[in-house]
């Protein structure tokens, strides 16, 4: 049987069309894909976020061990703070992009819905050595986000929120709240290019919270929104997105996240395989495109040189909301990932030319 979130009732009283995605019964669309991905672009949006892996690292050497499984410089993560970072095989290979809040006692750490038994098992591996203590708390916490230009202004309107704290709380800044009456983390992330915050909070509240949130400002001033705007969303900044733009056979440097990988900060699982790869190169890269061809590309469709040698694979593909034309994100083949190189996109057979575009798609708009 399919999983279900706290919110499953909720999804079903709003409308929702209920879809499989990672073992999870998730809302895809509430009204359509482009409304809901609109209402985030100019307002506010509400994602159940539920799904997703949430695990508590804590004890003397939480910090030591998370360096050590890690990408990203936990170090440097102050605390009220939060960074993205990939967690990689010993070969450089992504096995998931995590996000990780540094508390006052311990970290808490949020991986995709899909790896979240591959996630935990991998950490649990690598505590050897280590005064650590790992907490699954995924079937224990809800998780919503609220995302949007109005998200701030919205919440300033609940219940027991005083109205300075949100406008001061960071880009990546993490914080015990206490929203309706309800304690728990907020947070200034989320996966839309707009500004917005991810709560967390004790999933017996769920119902409450999602229906006083969807209340909030003037009737439609929150519109509850599922997957499919979720991914359009992300796609328009160029965010990955597991089992698309990375995956355990692909390497952050291919995948545009060389950032995300601090090599100068000690050891770490893969630190010597990123290494090697940095200072090689990469042979392909993730690259942006819009379709010059009438045709829309779509996740796997093969790529081909003008020539007809296969060079690569659509990772993203749809028409952008925002940007009103049909866009997508895919591997080539270094030489053709430059802005202005053209390749074909094979769509039902057929070659359609496609132009290798400047990434993001989108500029974020969040607020620093």
């Amino acid at each position: 049987m399919l999983k279900r979130t706290a919110f499953y009732e909720c999804h079903i009283a709003h409308g929702a069309r209920m879809v499989e995605f990672g073992g999870w019964e998730m809302p895809v669309q509430y009204t359509s894909i482009v409304e809901e991905h609109n209402a985030v672009r100019n307002a506010a949006g509400l994602f159940d976020i539920s799904h997703m892996g949430r695990f508590m690292v804590s004890g003397p050497d939480a910090a030591a061990f998370l360096q050590h499984v890690v990408t990203c410089d936990v170090a440097s993560i102050e605390v009220g703070q939060s960074s993205y970072g990939l967690l990689c095989h010993p070969d450089g290979g992504i096995i998931d992009d995590i996000f990780i809040y540094h508390l006052p006692n311990e970290y808490l750490v949020v991986v995709n819905a899909s790896n979240r038994s591959k996630d935990w098992d991998w950490m649990q591996r690598h505590t050897g050595g280590f005064n650590v203590s790992l907490d699954n708390r995924s079937d224990h916490w809800a998780m919503l986000a609220l995302q949007g230009p109005t998200a701030e202004s919205l919440l300033d309107m609940a219940e027991d929120v005083q109205a300075d704290d949100l406008a001061y709380l960071p880009f990546h800044g993490v914080a015990l709240y206490r929203l309706f009456g309800v304690e728990g983390l907020i947070a200034r992330t989320g996966y839309t290019g707009e500004d917005g915050f991810e709560l967390f909070f004790d999933a017996a509240h769920a119902p409450r919270i999602w229906e006083a949130l969807l209340a909030l400002g003037e009737p439609g001033g929150v519109k509850p929104c599922g997957l499919g705007a979720r991914d359009s969303l992300r796609f328009e900044p160029c965010l990955a997105l597991y089992g698309h733009e990375i995956a355990d056979n692909i390497n952050p440097y291919e995948a545009r996240l060389g950032w995300v990988v601090k090599l100068d900060k000690g050891d770490f699982v893969g630190r010597e395989a990123l290494q090697q790869i940095k200072t090689a190169g990469p042979n392909r890269r993730l690259t942006g495109f819009e379709m010059v061809g009438k045709g829309i590309a779509r996740g796997d469709y093969p790529i081909h040189s003008t020539e007809g040698e296969p060079i690569g694979y659509v990772t993203t593909g749809m028409p952008a909301p925002t940007l009103g034309k049909p866009l997508g994100m895919g591997y080539v083949s270094m030489e053709l990932s430059k802005p202005g190189s053209e390749f074909d996109v094979i769509i039902r057979g057929k070659p359609v030319r496609a132009r290798a575009i400047k990434m993001p798609f989108y500029k974020a708009r969040y607020k620093k």
